[in-house]
């Protein structure tokens, strides 16, 4: 069983009818209602293609499947909320938190995927939406998938009872915290403060009031020697926390993100990233306005073993 970080092969959901969320938007303070519908879907459409082609580019498999109309599906071009894939071909379907997000697991996607992945088992945890209970995926937790560890800011979409049960079905070890924004405000999903890569982590430290649960992600951290970029509330409110290393056919490390994200970082975190990774950054603006999430929301890595 491998354990790497990254993964050269990148599932991705072209949107068909995105918008701005009415169900999730009371616990995502990164949405915006603005324009109208047809106006957003299209230029969604269009940064999302671009997004696509960059990877592409870049030497990344990326894998596209269509959204379908019926169900509507606003948010759908996030689906690493729903599933996430592992390298000893176990897949994780999710509890969502927002009914109209739940229509976004789709059996078809797996199958497609059986085509050139091996599944050996699906692990279905949405159960726990009727005891409203949520975990939303690699969006709830961010996993250092090489040491085993599965980092968590608890929130209405991040359930510490989801989470462990998650924990032993993939021998991952839990290390949970509370994050709040700079108006107290509980953050909604972990990937939006903090990036693990294979030798770094992106962090918003500010999030994290209690000292206690601080000094134990630092500890984390050093134990599994990973360098630390710090950044400001105004860099993650600019997703600069919203970040993924992936890496293209060749084997280089790649950080994606989204324009915004690195054009709000300084020169020396732009130096320290670019020494690990070579940075790849796409303007997504109008997906991240409307739909409160960013680049590596839009990524479901696949780290399944080839069939």
């Amino acid at each position: 069983m491998t354990n790497e970080q990254t993964t050269s092969t990148i599932l991705m959901i072209r949107p068909v009818n995105f918008g701005f969320n009415e169900q999730t938007a009371s616990s995502n303070a990164f949405q915006n209602r603005f324009a109208e519908q047809q106006q957003v879907q299209d230029k969604a459409l269009k940064e999302f293609d671009g997004f696509v082609n960059l990877l592409r580019n870049n030497g990344v498999e990326v894998i596209v499947i269509d959204d379908t109309l019926e169900p509507h599906t606003p948010d759908s071009i996030f689906p690493n909320n729903w599933v996430s894939f592992h390298s000893d071909g176990t897949v994780f379907l999710y509890p969502m938190m927002a009914e109209n997000r739940r229509l976004e697991r789709r059996e078809d996607i797996i199958t497609r995927l059986e085509d050139a992945f091996r599944v050996k088992h699906v692990i279905d945890l949405s159960r726990f939406e009727q005891e409203h209970k949520f975990l939303e995926g690699t969006g709830s937790m961010v996993l250092d998938r090489e040491n085993k560890i599965a980092y968590a800011c608890l929130s209405p979409r991040t359930n510490k009872k989801v989470l462990e049960e998650f924990c032993h079905d993939s021998g991952y070890k839990p290390v949970f915290f509370h994050a709040a924004d700079q108006n107290g405000m509980d953050i909604y999903h972990t990937n939006v403060l903090m990036c693990v890569g294979t030798s770094f982590v992106v962090i918003c430290l500010d999030t994290i009031r209690d000292e206690k649960e601080k000094h134990e992600l630092l500890a984390s951290f050093k134990s599994t020697q990973k360098q630390m970029v710090a950044i400001s509330f105004e860099q993650m409110n600019h997703f600069a926390g919203n970040m993924l290393e992936v890496q293209n056919k060749s084997g280089e490390s790649l950080l994606v993100m989204s324009k915004s994200a690195w054009d709000s970082l300084n020169y020396e975190q732009k130096a320290i990233l670019s020494s690990f990774s070579k940075p790849v950054y796409a303007d997504i603006s109008t997906i991240e306005n409307s739909g409160g999430g960013s680049a590596r929301c839009m990524m479901a890595e696949v780290h399944l073993p080839r069939a």
